[in-house]
Protein backbone atom coordinates (compact mmCIF):
# COMPACT_ATOMS: atom_id res chain seq x y z
CA UNK A 1 0.00 0.00 0.00
CA UNK A 2 1.52 3.43 -0.93
CA UNK A 3 2.17 5.92 1.88
CA UNK A 4 0.07 8.79 1.44
CA UNK A 5 3.23 11.32 1.99
CA UNK A 6 6.19 9.31 0.33
CA UNK A 7 8.93 11.37 -0.12
CA UNK A 8 7.58 14.53 1.07
CA UNK A 9 9.29 16.89 3.77
CA UNK A 10 6.74 18.61 6.60
CA UNK A 11 7.78 21.53 9.07
CA UNK A 12 5.77 21.27 12.56
CA UNK A 13 5.91 23.47 14.98
CA UNK A 14 4.96 22.39 18.30
CA UNK A 15 5.80 19.13 17.59
CA UNK A 16 6.67 18.10 21.33
CA UNK A 17 3.59 16.94 22.64
CA UNK A 18 -0.08 16.57 22.03
CA UNK A 19 -1.48 17.51 18.51
CA UNK A 20 1.93 18.61 16.64
CA UNK A 21 3.60 15.11 18.10
CA UNK A 22 0.46 12.89 17.06
CA UNK A 23 0.79 14.67 13.62
CA UNK A 24 5.18 13.93 13.35
CA UNK A 25 4.09 10.60 14.44
CA UNK A 26 1.43 9.87 11.39
CA UNK A 27 3.22 12.02 8.83
CA UNK A 28 6.60 9.99 9.32
CA UNK A 29 4.24 6.33 9.51
CA UNK A 30 3.00 7.48 5.96
CA UNK A 31 6.35 8.14 4.56
CA UNK A 32 7.35 11.91 4.97
CA UNK A 33 10.64 13.48 6.35
CA UNK A 34 9.94 15.96 9.23
CA UNK A 35 11.17 18.98 11.43
CA UNK A 36 9.62 19.70 14.45
CA UNK A 37 10.34 22.64 16.70
CA UNK A 38 10.11 23.62 20.29
CA UNK A 39 11.04 26.19 22.84
CA UNK A 40 12.56 23.41 25.24
CA UNK A 41 15.17 21.45 24.41
CA UNK A 42 14.33 18.61 27.04
CA UNK A 43 10.95 17.91 25.57
CA UNK A 44 12.44 18.52 21.90
CA UNK A 45 14.83 15.83 22.22
CA UNK A 46 11.96 13.46 23.96
CA UNK A 47 9.89 13.93 21.15
CA UNK A 48 12.45 13.51 18.41
CA UNK A 49 13.22 10.18 20.45
CA UNK A 50 9.41 8.90 20.66
CA UNK A 51 8.77 9.61 16.72
CA UNK A 52 12.10 7.41 16.42
CA UNK A 53 13.28 8.01 12.56
CA UNK A 54 13.10 10.21 9.56
CA UNK A 55 13.02 13.32 11.64
CA UNK A 56 14.94 16.17 13.50
CA UNK A 57 13.81 18.90 16.16
CA UNK A 58 15.11 22.21 16.01
CA UNK A 59 14.74 24.21 19.25
CA UNK A 60 12.95 27.67 18.71
CA UNK A 61 10.05 30.06 19.33
CA UNK A 62 8.22 31.03 16.75
CA UNK A 63 7.79 34.54 18.01
CA UNK A 64 11.57 34.99 17.54
CA UNK A 65 11.36 35.52 13.78
CA UNK A 66 15.83 35.02 14.58
CA UNK A 67 14.73 31.31 15.31
CA UNK A 68 12.04 30.89 12.51
CA UNK A 69 15.16 32.09 10.14
CA UNK A 70 17.30 29.47 11.66
CA UNK A 71 14.70 27.10 11.10
CA UNK A 72 14.96 27.60 7.73
CA UNK A 73 18.51 27.80 7.51
CA UNK A 74 18.44 24.46 9.15
CA UNK A 75 15.83 22.79 6.22
CA UNK A 76 17.58 24.24 3.56
CA UNK A 77 20.20 22.38 4.27
CA UNK A 78 18.72 18.90 3.96
CA UNK A 79 15.33 19.08 2.45
CA UNK A 80 13.20 21.23 0.23
CA UNK A 81 9.24 21.84 1.52
CA UNK A 82 6.13 19.77 0.78
CA UNK A 83 4.15 21.17 3.99
CA UNK A 84 4.12 23.03 6.41
CA UNK A 85 1.78 22.34 9.40
CA UNK A 86 1.47 26.05 11.79
CA UNK A 87 0.63 24.03 14.76
CA UNK A 88 2.19 26.03 17.44
CA UNK A 89 0.54 27.61 19.49
CA UNK A 90 -0.60 29.45 23.01
CA UNK A 91 -3.78 30.03 24.43
CA UNK A 92 -5.03 31.13 28.41
CA UNK A 93 -8.52 32.17 29.89
CA UNK A 94 -8.41 35.92 31.00
CA UNK A 95 -11.75 37.54 31.77
CA UNK A 96 -12.43 41.07 29.27
CA UNK A 97 -12.18 43.20 31.92
CA UNK A 98 -8.73 41.42 33.65
CA UNK A 99 -7.05 41.79 29.85
CA UNK A 100 -3.81 43.04 30.36
CA UNK A 101 -1.09 44.49 27.46
CA UNK A 102 0.99 41.45 28.41
CA UNK A 103 -1.86 38.68 28.05
CA UNK A 104 -2.84 40.52 24.41
CA UNK A 105 0.79 40.78 23.14
CA UNK A 106 1.70 36.98 24.15
CA UNK A 107 -1.62 35.79 22.33
CA UNK A 108 -0.98 37.70 19.35
CA UNK A 109 2.69 37.32 19.38
CA UNK A 110 2.71 34.12 19.03
CA UNK A 111 -0.68 32.44 17.26
CA UNK A 112 -0.47 35.40 14.48
CA UNK A 113 2.49 37.20 14.14
CA UNK A 114 4.56 34.16 14.86
CA UNK A 115 2.29 31.82 12.83
CA UNK A 116 2.42 34.75 9.53
CA UNK A 117 5.85 34.60 9.61
CA UNK A 118 6.24 30.74 9.96
CA UNK A 119 4.67 30.72 6.79
CA UNK A 120 6.32 33.67 5.07
CA UNK A 121 9.73 32.47 5.77
CA UNK A 122 9.10 29.05 4.50
CA UNK A 123 7.75 30.54 0.94
CA UNK A 124 11.37 30.25 -0.90
CA UNK A 125 11.44 26.41 -0.13
CA UNK A 126 8.13 25.27 -0.18
CA UNK A 127 7.75 23.71 -3.50
CA UNK A 128 4.92 25.02 -6.04
CA UNK A 129 1.60 22.69 -5.25
CA UNK A 130 2.78 22.39 -1.65
CA UNK A 131 0.35 22.21 1.34
CA UNK A 132 0.01 25.31 4.20
CA UNK A 133 -2.08 23.44 7.34
CA UNK A 134 -2.61 26.21 10.42
CA UNK A 135 -3.89 24.97 13.39
CA UNK A 136 -7.09 27.19 14.69
CA UNK A 137 -9.75 26.46 17.02
CA UNK A 138 -13.36 26.19 17.76
CA UNK A 139 -13.16 28.92 19.94
CA UNK A 140 -12.86 31.21 16.99
CA UNK A 141 -16.39 30.92 16.29
CA UNK A 142 -17.73 30.29 20.16
CA UNK A 143 -18.19 33.15 22.36
CA UNK A 144 -16.74 31.27 24.68
CA UNK A 145 -16.25 33.47 28.49
CA UNK A 146 -13.16 34.45 29.19
CA UNK A 147 -11.38 33.00 25.97
CA UNK A 148 -11.74 36.78 23.60
CA UNK A 149 -8.28 37.32 22.96
CA UNK A 150 -7.54 33.64 22.01
CA UNK A 151 -10.87 33.35 20.33
CA UNK A 152 -9.83 36.64 18.22
CA UNK A 153 -6.12 34.91 17.61
CA UNK A 154 -7.51 32.30 15.67
CA UNK A 155 -10.35 34.14 13.86
CA UNK A 156 -7.08 35.79 12.42
CA UNK A 157 -5.84 32.56 11.83
CA UNK A 158 -8.64 31.93 9.49
CA UNK A 159 -8.68 35.04 7.68
CA UNK A 160 -4.65 34.53 6.45
CA UNK A 161 -5.98 31.45 4.70
CA UNK A 162 -8.37 33.23 3.11
CA UNK A 163 -6.19 35.60 1.83
CA UNK A 164 -3.34 32.84 1.05
CA UNK A 165 -5.27 31.06 -1.26
CA UNK A 166 -5.62 33.68 -3.85
CA UNK A 167 -1.83 34.81 -2.95
CA UNK A 168 -0.41 31.36 -3.87
CA UNK A 169 -2.67 30.72 -6.48
CA UNK A 170 -0.15 30.75 -8.90
CA UNK A 171 2.03 28.43 -7.34
CA UNK A 172 -0.72 26.03 -6.80
CA UNK A 173 -0.55 26.30 -2.84
CA UNK A 174 -3.31 25.50 -1.00
CA UNK A 175 -3.95 26.83 2.47
CA UNK A 176 -6.64 25.30 4.82
CA UNK A 177 -7.22 25.52 8.63
CA UNK A 178 -7.88 22.38 10.69
CA UNK A 179 -9.48 23.74 13.90
CA UNK A 180 -9.71 21.41 16.30
CA UNK A 181 -12.51 21.53 19.56
CA UNK A 182 -11.56 20.18 23.14
CA UNK A 183 -8.74 17.98 22.74
CA UNK A 184 -6.98 15.67 25.34
CA UNK A 185 -3.81 17.46 25.43
CA UNK A 186 -1.26 18.29 28.29
CA UNK A 187 -2.74 21.52 28.47
CA UNK A 188 -6.16 20.14 29.24
CA UNK A 189 -4.92 17.29 31.27
CA UNK A 190 -3.77 19.89 34.15
CA UNK A 191 -7.61 21.19 34.24
CA UNK A 192 -9.51 20.33 37.06
CA UNK A 193 -12.06 17.53 36.76
CA UNK A 194 -14.85 20.01 37.04
CA UNK A 195 -13.39 22.20 33.84
CA UNK A 196 -13.07 19.19 32.17
CA UNK A 197 -17.10 18.01 32.70
CA UNK A 198 -17.93 21.50 31.93
CA UNK A 199 -16.20 21.10 28.81
CA UNK A 200 -17.51 17.67 28.02
CA UNK A 201 -20.96 18.89 28.41
CA UNK A 202 -20.39 21.73 25.18
CA UNK A 203 -19.27 18.71 22.83
CA UNK A 204 -22.43 17.39 21.18
CA UNK A 205 -20.50 13.66 20.83
CA UNK A 206 -20.36 13.81 24.72
CA UNK A 207 -16.39 13.53 25.11
CA UNK A 208 -13.20 15.32 24.18
CA UNK A 209 -11.03 14.47 21.13
CA UNK A 210 -7.78 12.69 21.12
CA UNK A 211 -4.65 14.24 19.49
CA UNK A 212 -4.53 11.77 16.60
CA UNK A 213 -7.89 12.22 15.40
CA UNK A 214 -6.61 15.82 14.71
CA UNK A 215 -3.55 14.24 13.28
CA UNK A 216 -5.49 12.36 10.66
CA UNK A 217 -7.26 15.44 9.51
CA UNK A 218 -4.00 16.79 8.79
CA UNK A 219 -2.72 14.46 7.16
CA UNK A 220 -6.15 14.40 4.71
CA UNK A 221 -5.40 18.33 4.42
CA UNK A 222 -1.46 17.53 3.94
CA UNK A 223 -1.67 14.88 1.25
CA UNK A 224 -2.94 14.53 -2.41
CA UNK A 225 -6.67 13.09 -1.18
CA UNK A 226 -7.19 16.83 -0.59
CA UNK A 227 -5.98 17.81 -3.66
CA UNK A 228 -9.05 20.14 -5.02
CA UNK A 229 -9.49 21.38 -1.11
CA UNK A 230 -7.91 24.96 -0.61
CA UNK A 231 -9.14 28.11 1.83
CA UNK A 232 -11.32 26.04 3.95
CA UNK A 233 -11.94 25.72 7.69
CA UNK A 234 -12.51 22.13 9.34
CA UNK A 235 -13.68 21.29 12.50
CA UNK A 236 -12.25 18.14 14.18
CA UNK A 237 -14.32 19.24 17.20
CA UNK A 238 -17.48 16.50 18.17
CA UNK A 239 -20.03 19.10 16.72
CA UNK A 240 -19.20 21.84 18.69
CA UNK A 241 -19.30 24.68 15.88
CA UNK A 242 -22.55 23.53 15.30
CA UNK A 243 -24.22 24.00 18.61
Amino acid sequence: MTKRLEGKTAVITGGTEGIGLATAKLFVKEGAYVFITGRRQKELDEAVKAIGCNVSGVQGDIAQLADLDRLYETVSKIKRIDIVFANAGVGEFVSFGAVTEEHFDKLFNINVRGTLFTVQKALPLLQDGGSIILNGSVASVKGTAGFGVYAASKAAIRSFVRTWTTDLKDRHIRSNVVSPGPIKTPLAGRQSSDVIARIVSTVPMGRMGEPEEVAKVALFLASDDSSFVTGIELFVDGGRAQI
